[in-house]
């Protein structure tokens, strides 16, 4: 289940479209996304222990999701990216619980960018339940490599798309 933020629903209908991606251009992008990305997430019963919380190590899962969502929202899928030679490994996380997650409920995971160097790329995260509640706060970092996972440049065409993004949070 997933939920784009109104900006990314709003995307410019006039985009590109090949290879059965959607392409869109930085400046549309720049204008139509907010830095932060909002994902719907309903909780699983898989996801859950038998205290009916969400094991920790599903919100990795869960932020997972939500990135790439996000890429989506920005015109490439995360696979577009691979297909081009660019992937994105999480080289650390940190993950602060804040409050259980259950059985049923329905999480938004907010996604933005945070840092984004010359081959390095990180996103802040939250997650709240359906009554507000702060679940997690959360931090990815990421580095671009080569599909042989030799260190490479991020891609100009998602960095120019990435860039305002992380000034405006």
């Amino acid at each position: 289940m997933r939920k784009l933020n109104s900006a990314a629903q709003n995307c410019d209908t006039k985009s590109k479209i090949g290879r059965g991606y959607l392409r869109l251009d930085a400046g549309s992008l720049r204008r139509k996304l907010s830095p932060m990305f909002r994902y719907t997430h309903r909780v699983v019963y898989a996801e859950c222990t038998v205290g009916n919380h969400v094991y920790h190590s599903r919100y990795l899962d869960i932020l997972e999701a939500a990135r790439g969502e996000y890429f989506r929202a920005l015109g490439s899928t995360v696979l577009h990216w691979q297909n081009h030679g660019a992937i994105f490994p999480v080289i650390e996380a940190k993950l602060r619980y804040k409050f259980p997650a259950r059985y049923d409920d329905v999480l938004a995971v907010e996604v933005w960018p945070t840092l984004l160097d010359k081959i390095r790329i990180n996103f802040g995260h939250r997650i709240l339940n359906q009554e507000n509640k702060l679940i997690l706060e959360a931090e990815t970092f990421h580095v671009c490599t080569s599909v042989d996972e030799k260190p490479k440049r991020i891609p100009q065409e998602l960095a120019e798309i990435l860039q305002p993004l992380v000034s405006q949070h």
